[in-house]
């Protein structure tokens, strides 16, 4: 129905308790009410639900940018931790009196821990909603953060361990919550910025873990500077780390207390028990399209993954001594990341050319990837800088888009799923390729451990050209693509 000025204002779907509501009619709700969407301007809703008419009114509140900027924190918080061990692997390994590949364990315990506790989170995520999620996980990297301060010592290597799996832990919950935040908050020309600043505070955190511990912990054969540097590291990561469980505890909202779009209110108005975690998730897995997107997600990220828990070891190698500027270039690759994430944000926002932007980035990170393997050697960091910084553009801007594509892919599952799944591939591929780029920088050298993850970024390059996208440039927010209903 239109209204006098001709834009659609009305949606009714009815929904009846008293029989079974196939999918498809769900879906065609949803959809009916996303094409129908002006989020400029307040609209009433009316929703037949078991009979009863009720009217909600969309409307787009200022609080939805304090609830994303507050998850950007907690998760620069949590990402900071992921980093800090692997940026000065030499010096921790002589703190603690242990192995390289035992420190590069402190970051893949994050991939690791993931990995089995993904989908009861997800579950909760869909049940509990996002306040409790906020809660658990600022409450678990809290407690991480202090045990870690307990664990200053050389024969508590155990306890930081601890320490780590805890904030490993939290991250779990952390991950899968930016498209989600994105789709409860914001407006539909709004969500892939909004998920660009939720990816946007992991990408800081990464960034100030490697700069800051290069800076608070110099190296050095003072034991008792090293357990002086050490402690106030861990310190100041426990008292920012209590500021924000505090901070959501007081003030982080479920959600608004009018949708922000009319496919939120329909939602709204489907009862919980007609969704299936169970089968959101086979959904998903037989969806061949979003099966490709899982693949070449976890091939890319697990990519980046590897690069920043083995850069110390691969900078030293060259640049014996430079512990601080290894932490600068992995800034360097970070910062450069987060600006690719935010202008492909506001590109797929303004475009929707969701698999045409995916394509031409994951390109740019294999080219980005080959030229930082062939220069890492020359023997100039300003090189380096330049090159790390490119690859990182590309590569770290990747993650927004990923997590975009997945959601258009998918459209209308709920989006802490499909963001698991991705986050779970990227996981895996994460542990395989540091251990594996690991062992070949050992035994080849680190040239040769770079085209190892070259060559898995042109394989992605070519699934990603071969995923199904139908483009469709509406005002809805292109969530209206049909390969996102597998038959």
């Amino acid at each position: 129905m239109t209204g006098e000025n001709e834009k659609p204002s009305l949606v009714y779907g009815e929904i009846n308790d008293n029989q079974n509501v196939l999918e498809l009619e769900k879906i065609t709700i949803l959809k009916s009410a996303v094409e129908s969407e002006d989020v400029r301007t307040e609209h009433k809703i009316q929703l037949n639900q078991n009979g009863d008419d009720t009217n909600q009114t969309i409307k787009l509140y200022k609080r939805r940018w304090f609830i994303v900027l507050l998850f950007s924190s907690y998760s620069l918080c949590n990402s900071f931790q992921w980093i800090q061990y692997g940026i000065i692997n030499n010096i921790f390994m002589k703190f603690y009196g242990v192995e390289s590949f035992t420190i590069d364990w402190m970051s893949m315990i994050y991939m690791l821990t993931y990995i089995p506790f993904i989908f009861p989170v997800t579950w909760l995520l869909d049940k509990k909603g996002l306040r409790i999620i906020a809660l658990v996980a600022t409450a678990m990297n809290c407690a991480g953060t202090w045990i870690k301060v307990t664990s200053v010592r050389p024969d508590l290597f155990a306890v930081t361990m601890l320490g780590q799996f805890c904030c490993s832990l939290a991250q779990v919950f952390i991950l899968g919550m930016p498209s989600k935040i994105a789709s409860v908050w914001f407006g539909s020309e709004e969500v892939s910025t909004a998920c660009s600043i939720g990816v946007f505070g992991n990408q800081l955190g990464i960034a100030i873990g490697f700069l800051v511990p290069p800076i608070l912990v110099p190296n050095g054969d003072d034991m008792d500077q090293l357990t002086y540097d050490i402690s106030v590291m861990f310190y100041i990561t426990a008292g920012v780390a209590t500021l924000l469980f505090l901070l959501v505890v007081m003030v982080f909202q479920e959600r608004p207390e009018l949708p922000p779009t009319q496919a939120q209110a329909t939602a709204r108005c489907i009862p919980p028990e007609q969704y299936s975690y169970t089968a959101s998730i086979l959904r998903l897995l037989r969806n061949k399209p979003f099966l490709l997107l899982i693949l070449t997600y976890g091939l890319n990220v697990g990519c980046f993954y590897a690069v920043g828990t083995l850069l110390n070891r691969m900078i030293i190698e060259h640049y014996p001594g430079e512990e601080l500027n290894a932490g600068r270039i992995g800034l360097t690759i970070v910062i450069a990341g987060m600006v690719g994430s935010l202008i492909c944000g506001i590109w797929l926002d303004r475009t929707k050319t969701y698999k045409q932007t995916t394509l031409t980035v994951y390109l740019m990170s294999f080219v980005g990837m080959l030229v930082y393997a062939f220069t890492l050697s020359l023997g100039h960091l300003w090189v380096v800088f330049l090159t790390a910084g490119a690859l990182g553009f590309f590569m770290t801007g990747y993650l927004p888009l990923g997590f975009e594509f997945g959601v258009e892919l998918t459209y209308p599952e709920c989006e802490g799923t499909s963001s698991g799944l991705l986050n779970c591939s990227a996981q895996v591929f994460g542990i395989m390729f540091t251990i594996c780029q690991g062992k070949i920088i050992d035994n080849y050298g680190t040239l040769a451990g770079n085209i190892f993850l070259c060559v898995f970024l042109f394989i992605g390059s070519v699934l990603t050209g071969k995923i199904p996208f139908s483009n469709n440039n509406d005002d809805d927010g292109g969530q209206n693509n049909t390969t996102a209903f597998p038959q």
